[in-house]
């Protein structure tokens, strides 16, 4: 039997446009009025944005302790990346501002560009992100129309895979460390082949252990709370 008010890991399946405290949120929610606790201690252990899905590990009671840990772990991705274009957060969450020369990229040449990002780089993270400047939240900077570049930060790639390329859209997976933008990638990547790029889809596949095949969905979630706790 599981005892969520000692400490669990709880892996849940972010949906698309849900943000990841709404997940925490709902979680919290129920398990709650189940224990009687008006205010549950739930946290999660690495951010979605709200236009990704995948898997979002939740902590609760003592397992919070574990968040840090769980977020230095190994991550999987699975994006989708449209070539010719841009957008301000890199992603769909904003309309295309510039479009760019595409014609000339070939699969070739996104297989050699690809490489050049395996490995221990320098990547700047989106400024439509959660990173602070001077305390502050840095989407919040970029919503009040500031155009700032964050500096770059160390982060580890140790494979990209192309798994499907037709031009201008291509399909990557991802495996990686902690502090990696894929959103962050995909402009790079525009960058490297002379065009520019941005996000069309987002999916975590894996956290450390936990896969797709563990996550229970939100909505799921109170029939799967009674069963752990009948067990």
């Amino acid at each position: 039997m599981m005892d969520f008010a000692a400490g669990e890991i709880i892996p849940i399946y972010k949906p698309y446009t849900w943000t990841s405290f709404q997940i925490v949120n709902k979680i919290r929610y129920h398990l709650s009025r189940k224990y009687g606790i008006k205010r549950f201690k739930v946290g999660h252990a690495g951010t979605l944005d709200p236009l990704a899905t995948g898997v979002l590990l939740l902590c609760t009671g003592k397992a919070t302790k574990k968040i840090e840990e769980l977020q230095s772990h190994t991550k999987e991705y699975v994006a989708e990346i449209m070539l010719g274009a841009t957008t301000p957060s890199f992603d769909m969450e904003h309309p295309v501002n510039a479009t760019y020369p595409h014609e000339h990229i070939t699969r070739e040449m996104v297989e050699e560009t690809l490489k050049r990002f395996v490995g221990d780089i320098e990547q700047r993270p989106p400024l439509f992100s959660a990173c602070k400047v001077d305390g502050k939240r840095a989407y919040d900077l970029a919503r009040k129309g500031s155009d700032m570049e964050l500096a770059p930060k160390p982060i580890r790639i140790d494979s990209i895979e192309l798994l499907q390329c037709e031009l201008p859209k291509i399909r990557i997976r991802v495996v990686c460390g902690k502090g990696t933008y894929i959103r962050s990638l995909a402009r790079d990547i525009g960058e490297a082949l002379d065009s520019g790029a941005y996000l069309t889809a987002l999916e975590r596949t894996r956290v450390g252990k936990y896969e797709l095949t563990d996550c229970i969905t939100p909505e799921a979630f109170p029939e799967w709370l009674e069963k752990q706790l009948e067990s």
